[in-house]
């Protein structure tokens, strides 16, 4: 998983990018294919660049944490002016000066310091795992949209052969009625059924922007930009999971739970830094300090002086009114919380790697029934034709059996396209990252 991680991560522009996100985009690349959009997605999917930014926020956490462990320097000037009547140093001052450089260290703090800094770098290796959760639901949503601009295509072209079957009809109608061997009624038929096809092209031309736009969108890429031509098929081969072994990957792989496995042991830590505070805090110091004097009496002149201390500060809070208790039961009540919920993802996750099994048994099934239902539609169409032309079959029977045919094809389309989703919802369901894993 961590390989997986850092292969994802590598795969992120330099820190200074994510900083204007804003920034103008670079172009698509062209011609699109899924292995692009996918790469494309990973740089610029809004959802990605701002749980990446979780993570700096996260590291940002471990550096604060961090400091308390490492000595602290500070520096501390001062300088008053006062009646020589309220000094309050003898012989009296009208004005005095100190400057102080104070280093301290932790030397024990009851393993709060050391519990605290564990604890910062689980919930970043969670943000870290979060952006896997991120990048993983990005991605899928980056395929399906990509496969719904293909089956928009595809589906204009059906219709597009599915208008010209009409206007051949329609053609070889009007020479029958001008043989004298069909009626009037044969060709107003087939004009009609020729406007009733236009609809459906004018709707599938439509849906094929609107699945560009929803592309654009998954993909971070501004509206101004032209769209690139998209290329791919629908078309996949067959795929077979063992759900027992689905199930264990899920559990292994899943950036879900090790997220929670994270977040339970930075719980576990928490308690610890809430139970710290029941022991003393020892630290040592050193200072250097200049000290400068004005006295009101000149001939005393204005002396400094200057010197160094070192040694050792202790506090330890004998009885807080219970505060450090109430801070270690909600500590404790928050890592029961985090053992919970990361049983009842794991549940989640079992419903929804089965889930996804079945659908995409039942999607290979319909894939399978679709081409054979292609075949017998496309046979029928032909002897229906042929039938006609020889005239034991009617008008009605060719344009019938064109209108299944044109539904055939149409439902096939969708079959492949449900199964190319199911197949990768079973991919994400099982842990595989679709950053990694791209025909």
């Amino acid at each position: 998983m961590k390989r997986h991680l850092l292969a994802i991560l590598a795969l992120a522009p330099a820190s200074a990018a994510f900083a204007d996100a804003g920034a103008a985009q670079a172009a698509v690349p062209s011609p699109l294919d899924l292995r692009a959009a996918i790469g494309y997605a990973l740089e610029h999917n809004y959802a990605i660049l701002q749980a990446r930014e979780a993570i700096r926020l996260q590291e940002g956490v471990v550096i604060q944490v961090s400091s308390q462990a490492i000595p602290n320097l500070g520096a501390l000037g001062e300088w008053a002016r006062n009646e020589a009547s309220i000094s309050s140093i003898y012989p009296p001052a009208t004005s005095l000066w100190t400057v102080q450089l104070k280093a301290t260290q932790t030397l024990y703090a009851g393993g709060g310091v050391q519990s605290a800094i564990k604890g910062a770098k689980l919930t970043r290796d969670a943000a870290a795992l979060d952006l896997q959760t991120v990048i993983d639901t990005a991605l899928l949503d980056v395929r399906t949209k990509f496969y719904n601009v293909v089956l928009a295509r595809d589906k204009i072209r059906v219709e597009e052969e599915n208008v010209k079957l009409y206007e051949h009809q329609l053609e070889d109608t009007k020479n029958q009625f001008e043989s004298g061997s069909v009626s009037n009624f044969e060709v107003l038929r087939a004009k009609v059924f020729l406007a009733n096809a236009q609809p459906n092209l004018i709707t599938a031309r439509n849906t094929y922007r609107i699945a560009i736009e929803q592309l654009r969108q998954s993909l971070g890429t501004p509206g101004l930009a032209v769209f690139p031509e998209v290329v791919g098929d629908l078309n996949s081969e067959p795929a077979e999971f063992d759900a027992s072994a689905a199930v264990a990957s899920a559990h292994e792989h899943r950036p879900e739970l090790r997220r929670l496995d994270k977040l339970e042991s930075a719980a576990a830590e928490s308690v610890k830094t809430a139970r710290s505070t029941f022991y003393p805090n020892l630290q040592a110091f050193g200072n250097y300090q200049w000290d400068g004097f004005t006295f009101a009496n000149p001939a005393y002149g204005s002396p400094n002086v200057n010197g160094w201390t070192f040694g050792l500060q202790s506090s330890w809070s004998i009885f807080d009114g219970r505060l450090t208790e109430g801070k270690v039961r909600q500590a404790k009540s928050q890592l029961e919380q985090a053992r919970l919920s990361k049983a009842a993802e794991e549940l989640e996750v079992d419903l929804e790697v089965r889930q996804a099994l079945s659908s995409l048994q039942e999607s290979g099934e319909l894939v399978t029934a679709s081409r054979q239902t292609v075949e017998q539609a496309a046979e029928a169409l032909r002897l229906a034709e042929a039938r006609y032309h020889a005239g034991s079959a009617t008008q009605l029977d060719v344009l019938t059996t064109q209108v299944a045919f044109t539904q055939s094809k149409t439902d096939q389309l969708t079959a492949n396209y449900n199964y190319l989703v199911a197949l990768a919802n079973v991919r994400k369901s099982i842990g595989l990252s679709d950053a990694l894993v791209v025909p």
